[in-house]
């Protein structure tokens, strides 16, 4: 039940009459911290409280120490409030609430209230449980700029396997960043599955009305022995994993003086997605979630075994 100045006005004349505060709060259907806030500033004051001011918890003032560690934390990881309350403990062994985080952020012009976050969603996450067995290709225009940015994104790990920035939205420069992931990582384990969407990079805006569809690119795929898997059109949340990579590239990429300076930092950064209370990073990740033949072919490599 909500208080009115009815109400609180009852509520200290039942307390003058010497009336316990817990049946008042049965009575009035609030909790007795509320009843004892309200006897407590009448009793500081002299005056009933006027709802909505003054009542509750008293705010934290500014403080200049907890602002430069916020700005010092957000310096080495770019996260946003929540990630940084985890981080700042951890790091700076110091608690300082998201909320106030998040205060500090916007006091500094390193952050700003967004409406979409305040809206509660509906979904299920669902990843690979091995590194490698799957992996997401897209493609993105950075805003403002000619760059065009295409990148290989592992599934179980977050990891950023290959990329590039580019000039160009084709074909032949796709082909160029999966050719890359293969000289990287294909002694290690050879990925089984690449998802995308209809994207004329891809050639699969061809489809036949049968489902079926073909192209350099998938040729490209299918002679390394990847599968390829298109998600469903109009259902861009398939790939939400790289959209999620995408936005921190244009939140950060300014920060770094080249592609491989940025994919290395957030590679190594804690993801929020992963076992992030032990500050877990895409890559570390993807060393755990290693199937097991990979292990072997280290072994191999390394001891000749």
């Amino acid at each position: 039940m909500k208080l009115n100045k009815r109400k609180i006005h009852w509520i200290i004349r039942e307390k003058k009459k010497g009336v316990t505060t817990s049946q008042i709060a049965r009575d009035m259907k609030v909790s007795t911290r509320r009843v004892q806030q309200v006897w407590k500033q009448y009793l500081d004051t002299g005056i009933e409280p006027v709802i909505g001011e003054d009542i509750g918890r008293p705010k934290k003032p500014y403080d200049s120490k907890e602002a430069q560690i916020v700005v010092l934390a957000y310096a080495r990881y770019r996260f946003g409030a929540r990630m940084l309350e985890v981080a700042i403990r951890k790091i700076y062994k110091t608690c300082i609430s998201h909320n106030r985080i998040h205060m500090y952020l916007k006091a500094s012009g390193l952050a700003q209230d967004d409406p979409n976050k305040k809206k509660r969603r509906k979904w299920v996450r669902y990843e690979r449980k091995h590194s490698l067995s799957a992996g997401h290709i897209d493609w993105h225009e950075w805003d403002g700029t000619r760059i065009k940015v295409c990148v290989i994104l592992d599934d179980a790990s977050r990891m950023i396997l290959a990329g590039g920035e580019f000039d160009t939205i084709n074909t032949k420069n796709s082909k160029k960043v999966v050719d890359q992931m293969v000289e990287r990582y294909w002694w290690l384990c050879p990925m089984r599955e690449l998802i995308f969407d209809h994207g004329s990079a891809f050639g699969a805006h061809r489809e036949h009305e049968n489902g079926n569809w073909d192209g350099d690119f998938k040729q490209h795929l299918e002679k390394y022995g990847i599968k390829p898997i298109l998600i469903g059109i109009k259902h861009p949340q398939t790939n939400g994993k790289l959209e999620r990579f995408f936005g921190e590239y244009k939140r950060h990429r300014h920060a770094f003086s080249s592609f491989e300076e940025f994919i290395e930092w957030y590679n190594n950064r804690p993801h929020g997605s992963l076992e992030f209370e032990r500050f877990e990073t895409p890559e570390k990740a993807f060393r755990r979630k290693m199937p097991q033949e990979a292990y072997y072919r280290i072994g191999r490599k390394l001891f000749g075994l």
